[in-house]
């Protein structure tokens, strides 16, 4: 799955749901390729009904197919611990080892933070615009390797529900290597910076 360059993203809708999953799916197809689902323990599910959900510790699993419980299809996980004003949020591989980490930048319209290696070696810059819906990956030289994009789900989804659908494209000048920390950017956006409820 981490060779692609494209994926869909598509939050699950739920009623009072203290956990997100989102599917990953082939933009043509719609084909289900992988799944992301967030694990945060209990006693942070319940402590969602008092403190803003961004503010706790969480942790969204990264799967190829379309079963979140089978362990020998973990591709990465992405972990965040309390947080104030800036989130660090790791990278992990399938045996638990940082191979990356965010860290959001303070100030900026539309949001923004970079994203590093495991040894600390900024990989790229995760911009959005001004509404904040569409984000670019931004190399070192300003270049763009890739775009996280809003999708439109139609007005009842998009005036009655918190779910989000949108794209991350990833262009050929984005190495290989970089691909993992590039898809768990694009995740990030939504299931670690900008989801509040």
């Amino acid at each position: 799955m981490l060779d692609r360059k494209t994926y869909f993203i598509r939050e699950r809708v739920g009623f009072l749901k203290l956990v997100d999953t989102y599917d990953i799916l082939d933009p043509q197809t719609q084909a289900q390729i992988g799944i992301a689902k967030e694990r945060p323990g209990w006693l942070v599910q319940v402590l969602r009904f008092l403190v803003n959900k961004q503010a706790l510790p969480t942790k969204v699993c990264v799967h190829e197919g379309d079963n979140p419980d089978d362990a020998s299809k973990l591709l990465f996980s992405i972990k965040r611990g309390f947080s104030f004003l800036r989130s660090k949020v790791e990278i992990l591989d399938p045996a638990g080892q940082v191979v990356g980490w965010f860290k959001s930048k303070m100030f900026s319209i539309g949001g923004a933070f970079r994203v590093f290696d495991a040894s600390g070696v900024e990989v790229a810059l995760v911009k959005g615009d001004w509404k904040g819906w569409n984000f670019r990956f931004l190399d070192s030289a300003e270049n763009e390797i890739g775009t996280v994009a809003k999708k439109w789900a139609g007005i009842g989804k998009e005036f009655f529900t918190s779910a989000d659908n949108y794209v991350i494209a990833l262009n050929q000048e984005a190495a290989p290597a970089k691909a993992m920390l590039l898809l768990a950017a694009g995740l990030a956006i939504d299931t670690v910076f900008k989801e509040r409820k």
